[in-house]
């Protein structure tokens, strides 16, 4: 009644090879990224609240994201500086807030790989953004 199947089965063919990463290097990824997306918050706090605090933050992590891509150091974009007035504290506000979160990120991320500089480059992140809330 139904011609049998001759040919092999798309789904039984011979995957294809890619290239895997260790889960070392995919947490190192990962760090990498919430640093990053801080780094990019930080430049903009940096941008509306100029202060020498901020700038050293802002070139730790630029270092820690740099070391975590075999030396090639991150992009970043020069935010124009902004106004002061009600919005803009709100801004600020909500900046530190979001900065707070991925320094939280990446701290599971450093501990869960065992990398004692992260751990505390987002410790002192969370404890700072913490404060200015």
């Amino acid at each position: 009644m139904y011609e049998p199947i001759r040919t092999k089965s798309v789904h039984t063919a011979v995957a294809p090879t890619l290239p895997r990463r260790s889960r070392d290097e995919e947490l190192d990824l990962q760090l990498a990224g919430h640093l990053a997306a801080l780094l990019t918050v930080t430049d903009e706090l940096r941008a509306m609240e100029p202060c020498p605090e901020l700038d050293r933050a802002a070139e730790q992590l630029a270092e820690a994201v740099a070391g975590l891509h075999q030396g090639h150091p991150p992009l970043r974009l020069s935010p124009a500086p902004a106004g002061r007035g009600h919005a803009e504290a709100a801004r600020v506000a909500a900046l530190h807030r979001r900065a707070r979160a991925l320094a939280g990120r990446a701290l599971v991320v450093a501990e869960s790989r065992q990398n004692a500089e992260a751990v505390a480059l987002a410790e002192r992140h969370i404890a700072v953004h913490t404060a200015a809330v």
